[in-house]
């Protein structure tokens, strides 16, 4: 078993519940980490064997580019979507954060974190 992580993926999108926040954007940060079998690849050295990360990045940034007023919307979306894509990942960790949330106070970010198992 191995893991997999991307992390501080930098994304500038629209998610929020207050109407200024789908006009104006925000910065996001979001962390992925997958659990598979590594083995095949650890000694085939294919990429077609193993985790594309390149593919775990694309699913991230298509599903932070759809408006969500709940972060917790889209990291489900982006969870649902690596087990649906990558058959070798077994479970998958995102952490979605809003950078500098809106919420009258001095708060570096505010995270949603959600795990999600193969069944």
């Amino acid at each position: 078993m191995g893991i997999i992580k991307l992390k501080n993926i930098r994304v500038y999108a629209y998610h929020g519940c207050m109407l200024e926040e789908g006009k104006i954007g925000s910065d996001y940060r979001v962390d992925v980490s997958v659990k598979a079998n590594l083995s095949t690849p650890a000694q085939s050295d294919n990429l077609i064997d193993t985790v594309d990360y390149v593919h775990l990045n694309k699913i991230v940034k298509q599903e932070m580019a759809i408006r969500a007023k709940l972060l917790e919307t889209v990291v489900k979306r982006i969870l649902d979507r690596i087990l649906q894509e990558i058959p070798l990942v077994e479970k998958a960790y995102v952490a979605v954060s809003k950078i500098n949330p809106p919420i009258g106070g001095n708060v570096a970010m505010v995270t949603v974190e959600m795990s999600k198992e193969r069944s």
